[in-house]
Order: structure tokens, then sequence, then C-alpha cells
């Protein structure tokens, strides 16, 4: 392994991230693009999450940009920038669907707080349906409609992730929950914070509840939207995304018994447990192919 693939890859195992489970059954140069995608979206997130500074993180994040523009030249200058050269060899990447996770990262930066859940899903598109949609470039596919799935799936993915991390993002200032849908369930941004910062016995309210409930809904919707988009010729070039979706929908599972406890806890599934669902989904979904076939 090169020098710009062992630094995506320590970047991405590093994280935690529930995604790597889901490369281990990918062929060399698929796993190789798709992690190169994902060390990117981690160095972008950490100046979100650790540059306390906005001019600092604006100047950070325009650093990116500007790489973005250097790797479609063939001049990236970072290990990331490099790596996603080398994809680009064998890949069809869009600047667009990278210069968009950017813009996620810059509305973030300015983070303003969401009015609709228009207003939210634009932002849910740059963070994380922008990412599926460059994972199904690198994956492969026959039917357009492959790309309708995996924009439907990131909204998917991006919706469990607010629910999950409510608590700890209120505490740093952020609600990824619509305003319209806080008065719909009579609470506002501060309430939400109270309840955060509040006696673990006295938190969770019953509206609280039915709004996280309200939010789980609407991620199954659009889980189950990308299951009846993605075309059977697929699954299997595809079955990176779906062996992330069970992790996912198994995640939002977790949380539902919960009866969603997430203001002071991020509850999160067991690497061995992932690695369980991506091993049985994998054989699940090659035997599924092989039987259409």
């Amino acid at each position: 392994m090169n020098a710009p693939d062992h630094y995506c890859s320590q970047k991405v195992t590093q994280s935690g991230s529930s995604f790597y489970y889901s490369f281990l059954f990918l062929p060399p140069t698929e796993k190789q693009a798709i992690i190169a995608v994902y060390a990117f979206c981690r160095e972008v997130d950490d100046i979100v999450d650790e540059c306390q500074e906005r001019d600092i993180a604006l100047k950070k994040l325009q650093f990116w940009y500007e790489e973005v523009e250097r790797i479609f030249l063939g001049k990236p200058l970072h290990p990331v920038g490099i790596a996603l050269l080398t994809a680009l060899d064998h890949f069809p990447l869009k600047k667009h669907l990278l210069q968009e996770i950017l813009q996620g990262m810059q509305m973030d930066i300015n983070y303003q707080g969401y009015q609709t859940f228009e207003d939210l899903r634009l932002y849910c598109h740059c963070v994380a349906s922008a990412v599926g949609l460059l994972a199904a470039e690198i994956f492969g596919y026959s039917d357009s409609k492959t790309l309708e799935y995996a924009r439907n799936l990131g909204l998917a993915f991006q919706l469990v992730n607010i629910i999950r991390d409510v608590g700890e993002d209120a505490r740093r200032g952020r609600i990824y929950i619509p305003e319209t849908e806080l008065s719909q369930f009579s609470l506002t941004a501060h309430s939400i914070l109270d309840q955060t910062n509040s006696n673990l016995n006295q938190a969770y309210s019953e509206n609280f509840k039915a709004l996280m409930q309200y939010q789980a809904t609407r991620a199954r919707s659009y889980y189950e939207k990308a299951k009846t988009l993605l075309p059977i010729n697929d699954a299997y070039k595809q079955r990176s995304g779906l062996i992330m979706a069970e992790i996912y929908f198994t995640l939002l599972q977790e949380i539902e018994k919960t009866n969603f406890q997430v203001l002071h806890q991020r509850i999160a599934l067991t690497p061995l447990r992932k690695l369980w669902i991506a091993w049985r989904m994998s054989r699940k979904i090659k035997k599924s192919t092989q039987n259409d076939n």
C-alpha cells in the first residue's frame, strides 16, 4: 500500500466509522477508491468538529476547495487528494459532488439553524447524498435509477445520524431539526438544550420522544424508498451500500428500543455486531443475486 492509501485507511479506521465494515468485501481498486472518498469526508468534517475559530475553519475549508480543483488538474498536494486522483484513473468521480460535500461543511461552519425540512434536506444532500452518489459511481451501475437509490439512501443515513447525535450536536450549539417541526411538538432549540443539560430522570419529555419518532418515521420512509428504487441488476454491485443500510437500520432499531434516550448518550453498535451484519448481508445479497440469475 502506498503512502496516500495508507494515510486514507488510517483516517477511516481511526474515525470508527460504520462505513468501514461495508468496504471489507470490495475488490481492492473499489475499496481504495471508496476509502479515499471517506477519508476526504473525514478531513473536512474534522475542520467543523475541531476548529473553534470560524475564520480559521473557513480558511482550512478553502484549502479543500482549491485541492478539489488541483485534483482535477492532476496536481493535488494532500495525501487524500493524491488518493482521489488515483481513484479518478478508474472511476468517473464528479467534481461537483466533492464540492457539494464542502458546501455542507460550510453550512455547518455558518450554522444558523433550519427553518423547514426543505432547508434541512439541502444540507443532508450535501453531507450524505453527495457521498452516496460518489459511492454509486465507484461500485458501478447499469440503470440510472441506482443514482436515485443512492440519493435517498444518503438522506436516510443522515436522518439517522441526526437522531443519534441530537444531544451531542445540541451541546455544540447545533440543532438539525427544522424549527417548524420543533414548533409542531411544542419544543424549541433551547428546550432541547435544556433537556440535554438536565438531570437524566427529568429529561425526555413525551413531546421530545414524539418528535424523535417523527424523525425516525421519516428516516424509515427514505430507507424504504431507496430499497424500492434499486434495480435488481445493480444490487450486487451496490452491496456495500446495502450492507451500510442494514447497519444503519439496525442502529435506528436500537435507538427506538431505548425510547430515544439520545440526549445523554451516543447509542452505537459494537464493532463485532457491525462485522456480523456486514458478513450476513454480503452472503444474503450474493445468494439473492445468484438465485435471480
